[in-house]
């Protein structure tokens, strides 16, 4: 996906991105395909916005000063992650008026009104072509990312964090509504506390990022979004759950700001998107490992004891990034 990025420009690669995505989506919508059909739709435009995320991360630095990229980087967290967590209230609002096709039309309508607004960037071409092939360039970038031994402990550290702390979306509503015996609406209530740190977090990060030395931002967020989730496994009552997941939703805000700034310094342009788009794919890749794994161990124990889990497996990674960190440095 970031080989794209690295070999065109970044502007009309993000617009076509965004053409493509709402392409997809209006097709299921005016379609309502069946199952079959509706996956292999879904999985391409997985694929397409891997790229544009790695593109959109990728292009910052070419736009904005470096010592304006913590605010920057702020403030695309919040309209990406931050609106994400908390797309599902807005969708569930939406069923208040219309079905699924229409919120289909919505989302659809979301592309190309970004595609509008990306198009008026200005251009932001490769720095430096390869003129190798786009096999051999997404191989390149892999070789970078395992010979730079500070980003091979950033994305070893991010994925092993991932692996433990992604079945925390599949064991909430087990929490919420086994151990802590609340209703379905106390129960979706609990999800809205990731976004709600999110948003928090990035609102703060805006102001005061620039204040933090980014691997020491990078390794408090593990440790707080890992710690947030360590202690919802003890958490006694629905609203000390909630206020749990807005401490972890804070954590994500911290860490993924850090990583994003941290990358956009260290690496050379001409590697940056392919670092960033096999970064955000070997995450997707622990997230898909966490649900697995994190399932069975659901399955085999309770929701408490699987929060417990994810947090101390988190706590663990984030204690050997830092030592990795360390050993790496200059």
């Amino acid at each position: 996906a970031g080989a794209v990025g690295d070999r065109f420009d970044l502007r009309r690669v993000m617009v076509t991105c965004d053409v493509i995505q709402g392409g997809l989506v209006l097709v299921m919508a005016v379609a309502l395909p069946p199952l079959p059909v509706l996956l292999v739709l879904v999985a391409v435009r997985s694929v397409v916005a891997q790229v544009f995320q790695a593109c959109s991360r990728s292009a910052v630095p070419a736009l904005v000063k470096d010592e304006d990229l913590e605010r920057a980087n702020s403030a695309l967290g919040a309209g990406t992650n931050g609106l994400e967590a908390i797309g599902p209230l807005v969708a569930a609002g939406l069923f208040l008026v219309t079905d699924v096709r229409g919120i289909l039309l919505v989302d659809a309508a979301t592309f190309l009104v970004s595609a509008v607004i990306l198009s008026g960037l200005p251009k932001i071409p490769p720095s430096e072509p390869s003129g190798h092939s786009l096999i051999r360039d997404a191989k390149d970038g892999l070789g970078y990312i395992w010979r730079t031994k500070v980003i091979r402990v950033i994305g070893l550290g991010f994925f092993a964090g991932v692996a433990f702390s992604g079945v925390d979306d599949v064991a909430l509503v087990f929490l919420g509504r086994d151990e802590l015996r609340g209703g379905q609406s106390a129960t979706a209530a609990l999800y809205a506390g990731v976004g709600i740190g999110l948003v928090v977090g990035y609102a703060v990060l805006t102001k005061y990022a620039s204040r933090f030395r980014m691997p020491a931002l990078m390794l408090a967020g593990f440790a707080v979004s890992s710690a947030g989730n360590l202690f919802t496994g003890l958490a006694w009552a629905m609203w000390a759950a909630l206020a749990l997941q807005v401490f972890r939703g804070l954590g994500i805000a911290g860490l993924d700001v850090a990583i994003n700034t941290y990358l956009q310094r260290v690496v050379p342009a001409t590697m940056l998107s392919r670092v960033f788009g096999n970064l955000y794919g070997a995450i997707g890749l622990a997230a898909g490992v966490s649900y697995v794994f994190g399932g069975l161990l659901l399955e085999r124990t309770d929701a408490r004891v699987t929060f417990i889990v994810a947090g101390v497996g988190g706590l663990l990674a984030t204690v050997a990034t830092a030592i990795g960190l360390r050993r790496s440095a200059p």
